[in-house]
């Protein structure tokens, strides 16, 4: 698949950039990336959720009635989860929501996410840029000439600039990602991708990397 690549001024530099087939143009593989999200997602839980049993809670240790002939079901101390004011049984405690999800699979999820992408026409490739300061103006017109101005946008760099950074933060539905930190939630999660020449090499190297 060929794509023109644009300048930032969103001119037609005349060169087109082919996008390798086994990134870009693979049959999607919907339960891989349900399973990379899920992953993602489950990792930015913080997990600190907690509630008190029986034995953390303070009160008296006496028991508040007779063993038999109340009538009612037996219960001991005020800190029964019967009582209101008493413990939660089974209740949440902390933990980590992340689990384990093998190394091809997450590569399989990036590349079905990128894949999709490229069918909709939703990747916009440009020359590698850099702004000379973090001016918020300078990202609006970029969005502009590349008439994704309307659209949420994620922009992929080669290596970290912060200038582009600084000038994008306040930029509504707009993100910058690096290209070797790619993931497929922000892929989906974006309506169109602007990847810089570097940054295609960058996910090439990295997603057609030989598995031992």
């Amino acid at each position: 698949m060929e794509v023109n690549v644009l300048n930032i001024k969103g001119e037609d530099t005349g060169r087109k950039i082919t996008l390798n087939e086994s990134i870009f143009g693979i049959e999607p593989n919907d339960h891989a990336i349900y399973l990379d999200v899920k992953q993602f997602m489950a990792n930015q839980r913080q997990g600190t959720h907690k509630s008190k049993e029986r034995s953390e809670i303070s009160g008296s240790t006496r028991k508040l009635g007779r063993q038999k002939g109340g009538g009612g079901a037996r219960r001991g101390d005020i800190n029964s989860p019967v009582l209101v004011g008493g413990a939660r049984v089974f209740g949440p405690q902390p933990r980590d929501y992340g689990f384990k999800l093998n190394k091809k699979v997450k590569a399989l999820a990036r590349r079905s996410a990128l894949s999709y992408k490229a069918q909709e026409n939703a990747i916009v490739v440009v020359e590698d840029f850099t702004f000379e300061a973090p001016k918020t103006k300078d990202f609006i017109n970029l969005a502009k000439n590349l008439k994704v101005s309307d659209k949420k946008v994620l922009v992929v760099l080669p290596e970290a600039n912060k200038n582009v950074y600084l000038s994008a933060r306040n930029v509504e539905r707009a993100n910058v990602a690096l290209a070797a930190s790619l993931n497929t939630y922000s892929v989906l999660d974006a309506g169109v991708l602007v990847v810089t020449e570097s940054s295609l090499k960058v996910i090439d190297n990295i997603l057609t990397k030989k598995e031992a």
